[in-house]
């Protein structure tokens, strides 16, 4: 994956249209005329920027293609796209391969969303303040009208993907939100789902890629005559969840920290690693050798030795993970730190035969003696531990 450019605002005066809002519709021969009108005048009246609104059509078989060619022909700022395939996820992939604008949006057909939310939703991507944007029914703020089947679903689906995943987002589900193109050139070759997991696998992907990702709370009030099937697609969510856990598992996603983040860069180049490396190994060494100190008397050299390591790899480990080697954000904490301890049982080889070697050559060494040895036994395995956090521990 290479690497986004910094962020930067939106021009304001621009004759094409600076955001692309997509409406994926699969038989919505009732809603679509209404809502696109509401939309295309809300957007008409509040919206400093042009814009267009993109009816998605994934395979509709009642009257839906006619309704949205109408409404493309009528207003200017909209246009229709029609598909062979169903499928929400399809739907946005293709709308938004196809959109020039450099904002680009969805919603739900039924407007379940207060559109008051729609402008605060896209602001943050125009100004170059976030790189995607979602709205949340779950956060303080939000209001929400809705049946207590879909609340309790919807809360313990967010809930199972913040104890799997680990994800920080609040609502993964809501049916409103938005990107920077830049950003979606990015992530849309990297998810797999074309239905409503779709959604998910974005945000997992972006926040794992170090993407800042904004929350408004909305208004939000249920549709009675929803289509969505939800058992259906609590399964198909499901599995997509396990899927995606698999992948964090074999190290298949983006590794976290892969793009940017508010305009920092990873130190990639192996000299700003070293250096970084350099001078947390020099901590580390020095916290070794204190706890060894301390640890001695009542433990003995190589229990102290072993107990002082482990406690400064932990350490060494988490902070070069982020400082050294750009990686944030807690997917794959627990591989980067088994990994890490690894290298730890080589450093503890190299350092603890060294005492031995020591104590076999020199039975009435001191504790200055140790020191030393343990001071140049921990050069070497800190080189060693470089050069395996480069190429395994931390590789992309």
């Amino acid at each position: 994956m290479s690497r986004l450019p910094h962020r930067a605002s939106v021009a304001a005066h621009r004759p094409e249209p600076v955001l692309d809002v997509v409406i994926p519709v699969f038989n919505e021969e009732n809603d679509l005329e209404p809502s696109v009108r509401r939309l295309h005048t809300h957007l008409r009246e509040t919206f400093p920027y042009p814009f267009r609104i993109t009816i998605a059509d994934n395979a509709s078989t009642d009257s839906t293609p006619q309704i949205a060619a109408r409404l493309a022909a009528e207003l200017p700022e909209a246009q229709w796209l029609r598909l062979t395939e169903k499928g929400r996820g399809r739907a946005l992939r293709t709308a938004w391969s196809l959109s020039p604008a450099p904002v680009l949006a969805y919603m739900d057909v039924d407007l379940s969303t207060e559109l008051t939310a729609l402008l605060p939703l896209v602001a943050p991507l125009l100004s170059g303040h976030s790189d995607i944007a979602i709205g949340t029914r779950l956060a303080p703020g939000s209001r929400v009208v809705r049946g207590p089947k879909r609340e309790i679903t919807s809360r313990c689906y967010n809930v199972l993907l913040r104890s799997v995943l680990a994800v920080r987002f609040s609502d993964a589900q809501c049916g409103f939100k938005a990107v920077r193109r830049d950003v979606a050139e990015q992530l849309l070759p990297l998810i797999q789902d074309s239905e409503w997991f779709f959604d998910t696998e974005l945000l997992v992907i972006a926040e794992r890629a170090g993407l800042r990702i904004h929350e408004v709370p909305v208004d939000w009030v249920d549709d009675p005559d929803t289509r969505v099937d939800i058992l259906a697609t609590a399964l198909a969510d499901l599995r997509g969840i396990a899927r995606i856990s698999g992948a964090l598992a074999r190290g298949t996603l983006p590794p976290a920290g892969s793009l940017h983040d508010g305009g920092a860069a990873t130190p990639s180049g192996i000299t700003t690693q070293l250096l970084r490396f350099t001078a947390v190994g020099a901590v580390s060494t020095l916290v070794h050798l204190l706890l060894y100190t301390t640890l001695r008397p009542a433990a003995g050299a190589q229990a102290a030795n072993a107990l002082a390591l482990l406690i400064c790899t932990v350490a060494n480990t988490a902070v070069n993970r982020r400082l050294t080697f750009g990686r944030r954000g807690r997917g794959s904490v627990l591989r980067h730190q088994g990994r890490g301890l690894f290298v730890l049982l080589i450093g503890l080889a190299i350092t603890g035969g060294s005492l031995a070697a020591l104590h076999h050559a020199m039975p009435s060494a001191g504790q200055a003696a140790e020191l030393a040895v343990l001071l140049a036994a921990n050069l070497a395995a800190t080189l060693l531990r470089f050069l395996l956090f480069r190429v395994w521990v931390f590789r992309a």
